[in-house]
Formats: structure tokens, C-alpha cells, sequence
């Protein structure tokens, strides 16, 4: 499916992923619009001068929470990109009722547009942190998952909407990554790392947008979409961007993983293997995938895992990410 023309409304679309998809969008596939909707009026001041007040985009105030406002944005759409979370872990720690708005009830509103505006194509961002989650954040993505994978069955056969999801890790230099704060320690020359054994999944805003990209394209509706990306140390990023740094191991901290997870033994049972990704196929039968050429079976009891994987960042590769 090219995006050629098309009118895609895109979420939370002034945060680090929005900017990057907008500029990707924008520079390669000439769509028809880019409409950005987020609660921020000075990031969307910001985004507009960034991007030369491009015609082909339009800024939407809004907040998912608000079901009415999404209907007025989406009427004529033709994709759109749910990206619009909380995502800091300790906030929506502090603030559960507020997480829970947000990342299900807006969840929710989201699909209900979509369907009733007969969208083409309704693609979720998901995390790792939904896989087995040890927080509310990652519950509250759990349960997105949830209700956008199941959200098919309600579509009806006078419409055409699909709906899926693409789940994955860190993503490099995103304003909610280690990396900043990394940088901003090294200036005290003294860097606090939770535990010496930590390892993470890393994605590039890039490499995350080519991805999303290519799940819009490739889509039925009820799929999970998991890339295969490298894995790091934490420790080995730390002696990457402030190898002179001093490191103080202050232990993990409530709501943290020692290794992050993107494909569970129990998903296995479901999921197909295909050139760059997995395929996470909705678990009830009669609602399950078919034709996806080159797709394999995993074997019984795989994990993806980031301290298993086979695909591990080096010193050398993280610079040339960043």
C-alpha cells in the first residue's frame, strides 16, 4: 500500500517519533496530509516552523481522552498512527488514573473513530514493556494491545477497517531514553547505572519509522508486529558515550527489568517468522492471518529476548546509530 496521496492522521504527533515519521513522510512518500494531533500547542508552534510551514500539513489540538475532537480530526482520513501515550514510567506510577485516560480509555477512543469514520488502516505503537509488564505503563500498553488486536471483530463487514500494532524497544536518542540522561550526567562526570547486568533492545527514530512504514503496508488487522533490532549492555552504552565517567550502581529500581522481552513463549504458539520482523497473529482462530508469504513457525519455547539475542550493538555501531 503506498502512502502516495493518502491523508494519514498521526497521534501524538509532535513527540520524538512524530517529528521523525513527519519528516520521513514528508521527504519520501508525498502524501495527500499530514495531520499532527497532540495537547501541545508549543510543540506544534515549534513543528511548524521547523517544517517550513509545509502546505501539506495540518495542526490539530486535541487529546485522545477527547472522543469528539478525534472524530472531527480523523473525517476524511485515510491512515492513522497512534503514537499519543504517557510513557514515563514513573509518572504513570504516580499518576495510575491519568495513565489509565490516556493509554486505554484514548485507546479506545481512537479505534471507535476509526471505525465509525471507515479509516483504512489504524496502526498502534506499542513498547517491550507491554510484554509481561512489572508497571502500570507497560499494563496500560498491554491492554492497548488488547483492545487494538481484538478491535477488528468490531469493524462489521460494511466497512473496511484493520487494525494492528507494532511493539518494540529503546529507541535511540528519543527524549525518553537513557541517552539523554547520560549526557547530562557525564557533565558531573559521574554516571548511576541501576544494575551492571541490565540489557536493552535498541531502535533508531529512523529505523523505528521504516518500520512502521512497512507494517502500514503489509498489514490484515490483528497483527503484533515485533522488528528484530540489536541488543546492548547497559554498561557497554555507558562506556560508549563516557568512557572517562566514574559508574555508581544505585540497584534497580521499582518497575524496572533487568533484560526487556518482545516475543514471549506463549506469543511463540502464534507467530510467524518472516525476513526482518516477527508476526504476532491474533490468538483466536477464527480471526487469525493467512498468507504471509515466507512467513515460518518458531520453535517451541523461543523467547526474544534482549540477553539471548543473537544481534548485539557494538562501541563502533552505537556512534554510527547516534
Amino acid at each position: 500500500m503506498s502512502l502516495e496521496g493518502k491523508t494519514i492522521l498521526l497521534t501524538g504527533g509532535t513527540g520524538s517519533f512524530g517529528q521523525k515519521f513527519t519528516e520521513i513522510i514528508l521527504k519520501k512518500y508525498n502524501p495527500e496530509v499530514i495531520r499532527i494531533f497532540s495537547r501541545d500547542e508549543l510543540k506544534q508552534w515549534e513543528m511548524e516552523k521547523k517544517f517550513g510551514s509545509d502546505e501539506r500539513l495540518r495542526f490539530f489540538i486535541g487529546d485522545v481522552r477527547d472522543k469528539e475532537r478525534l472524530e472531527r480530526a480523523m473525517d476524511g482520513a485515510d491512515i492513522v498512527v497512534h503514537a499519543a501515550a504517557l510513557k514515563q514510567v514513573p509518572l504513570c506510577e504516580y499518576n495510575p488514573f491519568e495513565a489509565v485516560k490516556t493509554n486505554i480509555l484514548g485507546a479506545q477512543n481512537v479505534i471507535q473513530a476509526a471505525i465509525d469514520h471507515n479509516i483504512e488502516k489504524v496502526l498502534a505503537i506499542s513498547s517491550d514493556k507491554a510484554v509481561n509488564p512489572v508497571n502500570l505503563y507497560g499494563a496500560t500498553k498491554m491492554c492497548m494491545e488488547k483492545l487494538f488486536t481484538a478491535a477488528n471483530a468490531y469493524v462489521g463487514k460494511h466497512r473496511q477497517t484493520r487494525m494492528s500494532c507494532a511493539r518494540y524497544g529503546n529507541v535511540v536518542g528519543s527524549r525518553g531514553s537513557i541517552i539523554p540522561l547520560i549526557k547530562q550526567q557525564k557533565l558531573q562526570g559521574e554516571i548511576t547505572i541501576t544494575d551492571e547486568r541490565m540489557t536493552r533492545f535498541w531502535i533508531t527514530l529512523d529505523q523505528g519509522v521504516e518500520f512502521v512504514i512497512t507494517c502500514i503496508d503489509v498489514m490484515q488487522g490483528g497483527e503484533i508486529f515485533v522488528p528484530k533490532i540489536p541488543s546492548m549492555k547497559i554498561t557497554d552504552l555507558v562506556h560508549a558515550l563516557a568512557p572517562e565517567c566514574k559508574v555508581k550502581f544505585i540497584g534497580i529500581r521499582p518497575g524496572e527489568k533487568i533484560h526487556e522481552c518482545l516475543l514471549t513463549e506463549n506469543e511463540v504458539r502464534h507467530s510467524l517468522e518472516l525476513d526482518g520482523f516477527f508476526l504476532v497473529q491474533p490468538e483466536h482462530e477464527f480471526r487469525q492471518v493467512k498468507n504471509y508469504k515466507g512467513g515460518k513457525a518458531l520453535p517451541s519455547g523461543f523467547r526474544y529476548t534482549s540477553d539471548k539475542n543473537e544481534d548485539w550493538l557494538t562501541t563502533e555501531k552505537l556512534k554510527e546509530m547516534m
